[in-house]
């Protein structure tokens, strides 16, 4: 949870601190801990003001309504969820097709695989029940790109991206960096791509810890913008046009409709990591990354 949340009282616990203790709730509504409290980081915004207060009865809210969802979801994919812990000896490396789908479109938080895309995953050796998974396509975010050939001279159709990674909870801890490492040498054999993007947003407690630890680093920031909901459910921008076409901003979308609304608090800027597909990724010192703006 980000330090910015807090609530308004000055007695009594943070609101970090009344959802790390309403986590809890996790065992009881049967579901992964870790997974609702990536799904609360992204919905509290939705109710915290300007200056990051939630009171503790929305933080409540927040949790119990992601858990249902959450328990929900799972059950939708229960085929596909791990019954028992797995050793990084028991996995191997392939591209996968439609469980891939099921389990973004159900899992992740962004809730939406993305289409089009290449998925790779650890998968048990004897069910092919995948473990750790993750989804790269062309980069597609100009701002990113332009920075990229300006800065790096990549050209943009060289360029791929990592747009989803998901790893169930009896994957080995360091299934993601091994399978961004497999990844990397497969698209070595392609020839035709030269660098890895993702983007790691940090206001859900994202650090980037599995990219360092597979030859990635970190080359540049993007300003964050500010969190989509309708019905009280996160949207994200893909969503949105898909939805609205003829919308073009956030703000638009919320003037227009009165179940759209947006993020008010400050958020963390979006953290852009970077992976050569060939030799080592060089270190990009903090005062040489370039903060995008949107």
């Amino acid at each position: 949870m980000s330090e910015k949340f807090s609530n308004n009282s000055r007695s009594g616990p943070t609101v970090t601190e009344s959802v790390d203790r309403l986590l809890r709730l996790a065992r009881l509504f049967g579901v992964d801990r870790r997974e609702l409290a990536v799904r609360t980081r992204l919905h509290l915004p939705c109710y915290a003001d300007g200056a990051g207060a939630v009171s503790y009865w929305e933080a409540a809210s927040v949790v119990i309504s992601n858990a249902l969802r959450l328990r929900k979801d799972q059950w939708a994919v229960r085929d596909l969820v791990p019954r028992r812990e797995y050793a990084l000896s028991e996995l191997e490396f392939r591209q996968i097709g439609d469980d891939a789908g099921r389990v973004f479109d159900s899992l992740h938080y962004l809730r939406n695989a993305r289409r089009g895309s290449l998925n790779f995953a650890l998968v048990d050796k004897d069910t092919g029940a995948p473990l750790t998974l993750c989804s790269a396509s062309p980069l597609e975010w100009k701002r990113v790109a332009d920075q990229v050939v300006q800065q790096f001279g990549v050209p943009q159709a060289a360029v791929w991206d990592v747009s989803r990674v998901y790893s169930f909870d009896g994957a080995p801890p360091n299934a993601v960096s091994y399978l961004l490492a497999r990844v990397r040498k497969f698209l070595q054999k392609r020839g035709d791509v030269e660098l890895l993007t993702t983007v790691v947003d940090p206001n859900l407690g994202f650090t980037g810890s599995s990219y360092l630890a597979s030859n990635w680093q970190l080359w540049m920031t993007v300003r964050a913008r500010p969190y989509l909901y309708y019905r009280g459910r996160y949207m994200s921008l893909r969503q949105m046009w898909a939805a609205f076409p003829s919308v073009r901003s956030i703000d638009e979308l919320c003037a227009l409709d009165r179940k759209a609304r947006r993020s008010q608090v400050e958020l963390r800027d979006s953290l852009i990591f970077c992976c050569r597909i060939r030799g080592a990724t060089e270190r990009v010192l903090p005062e040489h990354q370039h903060r995008i703006l949107r």
